[in-house]
Parts: C-alpha cells; structure tokens; sequence
C-alpha cells in the first residue's frame, strides 16, 4: 500500500460496485481513509469490510441516496464525526437511462437530473466551506466521454446534456476556487466494462470497445497524486477503438430492464 494520502479522508458516491468500487480501492491503496456511500446497504457494507482489510485503512460504509438532501446532509455530518474531515470528495454516483427521446419515459429526467448533475453540485456545496476553511482539498468529479460528442449520441441526449452542464460547472468552479488551495478534475471516461454497460447489448458484443475500470483507477491516482501546484482540470479516459466520428449507441437499443 502506498501512504502517499496517509491521513487524508475521503468520500466516494455510488461506491459499491463498478467503477465506485474501484475508485474507493484506489483511494485506499494510496494510503487515505475513505467513507463509501451508495444507495444499497448489504453489499456496501460487504464491499467496505473488503478494502478495509486488504489496505488497512478505516472504511465507513454509509447508505446514502444522492437524489435526497438530507442523505448527502448525512454523509458528511457522519463522515466528519468519524474523521473529523474531507480533504477528497470522488463524485460518482450515477444512472442512465437509454431511450430515443420521444420514447423516454417523463419521469426519467428528475431522476437523470437529481442523480447526475444535482446530486454532484449539492454534495460538493457541503463538503467545499470545509475546504476553503483548510485551504486546501480535491474534487473529482465523473462525468462523461459523451460530452466529447457533438452531437450527443442518440439514445443519451438527456443524460448526456446532463454531464454538459456539469462538465460547464465544474471548469467554473476551478477558477472559483483555485486560489483556495482546492482542485476540481473532471474524469471523462469512454464505455466501460461494468453492469451498466452491460446491458448495451449491440456496444458490448464487441468487447474491443470496452474500457476496463483500470484505466480510470490510474487516472484517478494521477490526479491525487500530482504535485500541490498542478490541477488536472479534466482527464478524458478513451477507448482507442471508440468510433468518435458517430454515435457510440446505436439507435436502436434494447432498454436495460429495471
């Protein structure tokens, strides 16, 4: 294990499993203590039991769903109870919905939308007085390789018009917050080998297309482990097989069952 985050707290989104989980295990492996929330208890609980054991840091599993205020309110009262800071905030909590839009169910875009873009603003503005206060701490923030695409790819136009607008805010925030010690980086990662997108049955045939969450991990270490006067303000993580030049979802697309 290295100890290059020795001492640091932090706190990582929708960590149960995916690219969360191993987020959390980077996190861990660099030495940081680290509270993980996600929505669903039991495997929480099994996960952060896990890490803590290989790495020998202390985990704090907390069930938490980023769409409700007072969980994220939870979060961190109880995360700076147990370590009495947050120096790194990872978020990465997030779902996906795949339709064409005149076929996406209405209820679909306040979830997208308090899952993925304000979930990630209200948790940031929870944790970032306490980073001002210390002059010092680190955001990482998960958006998305979609952002890159213009035009968006069918099927995600809402979710990925979500991940624009935040992508926007968080360059803005840098400059915001620069001069306060604190280091805003968006991870932009391509497809990836997860549960999620798994259920992309025409995209995942062809597993060439298919990021691991290795190459996402190594970005994320690159980012907290660079030296205190650099801020990677955004890293894109792309498949060097990823067909840039149309849409990465087919058009038509199986909807993952709920």
């Amino acid at each position: 294990m290295s100890t290059e985050l020795k001492g640091k707290t932090a706190i990582v989104t929708g960590a149960s499993k995916g690219i969360g989980k191993a987020l959390a295990e980077t996190v861990a492996s660099l030495g940081a203590n680290v509270t993980m929330a996600a929505r669903t208890e039991g495997p929480l609980k099994e996960t952060a039991e896990e890490i803590s054991k290989k790495y020998k840091v202390e985990v704090l599993p907390i069930a938490c769903d980023v769409t409700k205020l007072e969980d994220l309110e939870n979060l961190v009262n109880k995360t700076k109870i147990k370590f009495g800071k947050i120096d790194i905030l990872i978020n990465n909590a997030g779902v996906s919905s795949q339709y064409p839009f005149h076929e996406q169910p209405i209820e679909d875009f306040e979830r997208l939308a308090h899952t993925n873009y304000l979930g990630y603003v209200r948790l940031i503005r929870l944790v970032i007085n306490d980073m001002i206060k210390a002059k010092s701490g680190a955001i990482i923030n998960m958006v998305s390789g979609s952002t890159l695409c213009d035009p968006l790819p069918r099927n995600f136009i809402v979710y990925s018009s979500l991940k624009v607008g935040l992508r926007a805010f968080l360059k803005g925030l840098f400059w915001e917050v620069r001069d306060h010690g604190i280091k805003i980086t968006s991870l932009l990662p391509g497809v990836t080998d997860t549960d999620l997108t798994g259920k992309l049955k025409e995209v995942t045939a062809d597993a060439s297309r298919l990021m691991t969450t290795e190459a996402i991990e190594n970005a994320l270490r690159f980012a907290l482990t660079v030296p205190a006067n650099v801020c990677p303000l955004e890293i894109a993580i792309i498949n060097q097989q990823t067909p840039w030049t149309k849409p990465v979802i087919p058009f038509k697309q199986e909807h993952p069952k709920k």
